[in-house]
């Protein structure tokens, strides 16, 4: 089947690259995939370019409510970025190659940090919905079963065949957030924990939702995961944050329905101050791009 067996070769995503290249002069160092209901982090970015995904050359479509589709460049604190307003889902159909496109695109852009943001479900019983959660973890369900996004033949110029994944949530990044949201007195919802991917569309079980919690999960969506395997994959370094739109459930008594409607609501709720701590973050991230430049010299 085309989704388990389909791959691009190292020039296709290099041809995507200097397509877009050549349409912008902004070289950003930071790449943001906005989740449902979060595109409005692209509405930050100041002297932007957008491009439709279907202009560009072999991205794919979001076919998503709360998914706008489009690739925006800008700048936010003076930094150049590039944001996925609306990302590509396994369960809409794509080859997790297709999912994952854009991150080898961005890197071979120049990007060095990945911020992926997801809407997800509560499945620690002190998570809020509307409680920001700093991903420090994640447990990979479909690429523990088979479905991994580094399937198949490795492209040694991205990275090696066997890539760790033990440090794939930054320390130092997780460090600036929680510094940050203290600053803005975000502390009393903002979280963190491990980020549990499940294929969906359905939502899970309740049966599943307790194997999640007991498996150590905090949090569970339908994405991000095969981005962050990715982007650890050629060297990015990432920090991942979900936001608590629904509480999961873990009670056969209980009369509650997760649907997708809440999530965008909730979302709603949350976006600005999820946006203003994206922002600050970003403005205090600089200093890390710096370093590797002074050694050289």
């Amino acid at each position: 089947s085309n989704q388990i067996s389909f791959s691009y070769t190292f020039e296709d995503y290099k041809e995507t690259a200097d397509w877009l290249l050549t349409r912008t002069d902004l070289r950003p160092k930071v790449a943001i995939i906005c989740g449902s209901g979060l595109g409005g982090l692209a509405d930050l970015l100041g002297d932007k370019a957008i491009f439709p995904y279907q202009d560009i050359p072999r991205f794919s479509q979001s076919t998503v409510p709360g998914h706008s589709g489009q690739l925006v460049f800008g700048k936010i604190e003076g930094k150049p970025c590039v944001c996925m307003q609306g990302r590509f889902h396994f369960y809409e159909g794509y080859a997790l190659t297709k999912v994952t496109f854009p991150v080898r695109v961005f890197h071979l852009l120049g990007v060095k940090t990945l911020i992926v943001t997801n809407a997800a479900g509560g499945l620690n019983p002190d998570f809020q919905v509307g409680d920001i959660m700093f991903i420090k973890d994640h447990l990979n369900i479909p690429g523990i079963t088979g479905q991994n996004p580094l399937f198949g033949p490795n492209e040694e110029r991205f990275g090696v065949r066997f890539p760790c994944m033990s440090d794939a949530y930054d320390k130092g990044l997780l460090r600036i957030a929680n510094k940050t949201a203290s600053e803005l007195g975000f502390s009393d919802f903002v979280r963190s924990g491990v980020y549990c991917m499940a294929a969906g569309p359905s939502y899970e079980t309740v049966a599943e939702c307790r194997l999640l919690r007991t498996l150590g999960g905090d949090a569970v969506g339908m994405s991000t995961v095969p981005e962050v395997v990715v982007a650890r994959h050629c060297g990015l370094q990432v920090f991942g944050i979900s936001l608590i739109t629904n509480k999961v459930v873990m009670d056969y008594d209980s009369q509650e329905k997760t649907n997708h409607e809440e999530v965008l609501q909730t979302s709603k709720m949350r976006a600005k101050d999820l946006q203003s701590l994206v922002c600050s973050f970003l403005g205090k991230i600089e200093d890390q791009f710096q370093e590797p430049e002074k050694n050289n010299h």
